[in-house]
């Protein structure tokens, strides 16, 4: 399996990335908003995009579909209830099934709503364990659930499949937004030593490119997995006084939600 982010280039530091087949070429744009970066890398590389896949129905997910379809003939992919909701889908998918790239790359779909509650992301296995997280996931932090989304079903979405992944599990995000959501954290867990060492590297990186962390690294440095933190319960009673003692873990997620959509 091959990788390549395709960075957007507008303020809200959206990626796309490529997923070829190293026998056959064949390739996957991932939320091909900038469809002729897209285009244009795949042909560089030799590839042929054969399939879009939208992890959810947003303008700056979807917005290339119709451009790149018309250079490449591509089938587009989403979730199977998003057909309302983006147009020309060829394939809607459900949690479990396959995706399969030429030869050698083969996908499952995960059903993983919260940000909005039609968002597929996508998991590789074997030796190469990646997941292609859209606005799930980012690294070191969470979607919102601003437009169409729900707080308690991304909680769930964590907590029941998300948390579940292995260590070694690389996340390719939607969005680059590592410098700010280690800022958040450390503002909910100071003395969080592995994420303010994080944020002294990416402080200052090459803005084309998205910093990438595994499932270990995101367990240690991402406040929506460290929901039972002694260090993190205190900060949040200091903000909410109502808090009891010993908060469930989805009490503790919403409130660092509710936290983060102001920060």
């Amino acid at each position: 399996m091959i990788v390549k982010q395709i960075w957007t280039g507008n303020e809200y530091r959206n990626f796309n990335y490529l997923i070829a087949c190293e026998e056959t070429g064949e390739a996957l744009a991932i939320d091909p908003l900038d469809s002729e970066k897209c285009f244009q890398t795949a042909k560089k590389e030799g590839w042929e995009i054969t399939q879009i896949l939208n992890t959810h129905e947003h303008l700056d997910h979807t917005g290339g579909n119709a451009a790149l379809v018309e250079k490449t003939g591509a089938k587009v992919l989403a979730h199977h209830n998003a057909g309302g909701k983006i147009p020309g889908i060829d394939r809607g998918l459900k949690a479990g099934d396959i995706v399969q790239v030429g030869k050698t790359v083969i996908l499952e779909a995960l059903d993983t709503p919260g940000h909005t509650m039609c968002h597929i992301c996508l998991r590789s296995h074997g030796k190469q364990q990646a997941l292609f997280s859209g606005d799930t996931l980012f690294n070191a932090g969470a979607g919102n659930c601003h437009n169409g989304g729900s707080v308690s079903t991304l909680y769930k979405t964590f907590s029941e499949q998300l948390s579940q992944l292995p260590d070694e599990t690389v996340i390719y995000p939607g969005h680059d937004y590592i410098e700010n959501n280690l800022k958040f954290t450390l503002s909910r867990e100071p003395g969080n030593a592995k994420a303010q060492s994080l944020l002294d590297q990416v402080q200052g990186q090459d803005l084309t490119r998205a910093h990438l962390t595994n499932m270990k690294e995101e367990r240690e440095i991402n406040t929506f997995f460290r929901l039972a933190s002694a260090g993190v319960i205190q900060g949040l009673r200091a903000k909410f006084s109502e808090l009891a003692d010993k908060p469930g873990d989805e009490t503790v997620f919403t409130k660092l939600r509710e936290l983060r959509n102001s920060w």
